[in-house]
């Protein structure tokens, strides 16, 4: 695959999809979100319980996304929740939601799209607030897991592989860079995918990760590698892409499964056959180094996306949550 490297480290700088995560610490700052016992800033909230954690998560959607595609986004608001506990090391519980509709006919879709993903993933819903007298509709979507042992943001090393396990057995849902993998997938296959990361993280084969999210493979790199106060390689010739996608829209791409995982590199191979077996695509695509640079290599050149140190992102690294 031959592709423009300046051209895509430009369009990643300017991505909309990594910015937009800068609104993280203005909201964290603001309510005091610092010098927790277990970091804040992760995928999910992670309480201390008995022998494990509890999981907590929460996920809103743009109004225009709501509007454009109602079933979907009542999908996505199960989905991405669930993800966001399995890129924990953790499993899902139960989910509660917020509606915002226009009559029961506005909030019927944006239902249906929650019902049908609950009942394929096997997470049911629970209770929730409904406010179905408003002229625009809303979505938010909160959930409860538990973990064993967390993967997290904040514990990726200097040496760690950085594996990419995407689901490529899906298609875009237009007009959106959602690469959607499960809505016409097998139930019982999509429920078992749900066990790898937990079982990674259990096996102690891993101890950070993260959900690829809107800010797509590199942006989420960025995050991790803020987190951990590390920085991160990327050979792009190294990152597996769909037949018929272009390198710069996959990684800008929200795939439907799909995780970063920063592996000590004696535990890669292992880490790569647990994807195999269940025909996810899996490939070790750069490293985790020392510094705060993420940068992105093809063909021996090199192009650096952020240094987190120069400009933070998230302003969450691991120190502040000690």
């Amino acid at each position: 695959m031959s592709f423009d490297l300046v051209a895509i480290a430009n369009t990643l700088r300017a991505s909309a999809g990594i910015s937009a995560k800068a609104d993280i610490s203005a909201v964290a700052a603001r309510l005091g979100l610092t010098g927790q016992t277990v970091a804040v800033g992760d995928d999910c909230a992670a309480i201390p319980d008995g022998d494990g954690f509890l999981l907590l998560a929460i996920e809103g959607f743009i109004n225009e996304f709501v509007a454009a595609d109602p079933w979907f986004a009542g999908w996505c608001g199960v989905m991405v929740n669930i993800s966001d506990v399995v890129a924990m090391g953790g499993r899902p519980i139960a989910v509660v939601d917020a509606v915002w509709a226009n009559g029961e006919d506005g909030a019927a879709p944006v239902l249906d799209g929650m019902q049908a993903a609950a009942e394929t993933f096997g997470v049911p819903i629970v209770g929730g607030h409904t406010n179905i007298r408003t002229d625009r509709g809303q979505l938010s979507v909160a959930i409860l897991g538990r973990a064993r042992r967390l993967l997290t943001s904040f514990d990726a090393r200097p040496g760690d592989r950085l594996i990419a396990a995407v689901d490529h057995r899906g298609r875009y849902r237009v007009p959106f860079n959602n690469w959607e993998a499960a809505t016409t997938a097998p139930p019982e296959r999509l429920r078992a995918d749900l066990d790898i990361l937990p079982d990674i993280a259990e096996a102690g084969l891993a101890y950070a990760a993260k959900d690829i999210s809107q800010g797509g493979i590199v942006g989420t790199a960025i995050m991790l590698a803020e987190c951990s106060d590390v920085g991160i390689e990327i050979d792009l010739k190294a990152i597996p892409v769909p037949d018929g996608v272009a390198m710069d829209r996959w990684l800008q791409t929200f795939p439907s499964f799909g995780y970063l995982l920063a592996v000590p590199e004696e535990n890669a191979a292992v880490v790569l056959e647990r994807f195999a077996k269940r025909d996810i695509v899996a490939a070790v695509i750069g490293a985790v180094t020392p510094g705060s640079q993420i940068a992105v290599t093809a063909d021996g050149k090199r192009e650096l996306i952020r240094d987190h140190q120069a400009t933070p992102l998230m302003q969450l690294a691991r120190e502040a949550a000690l």
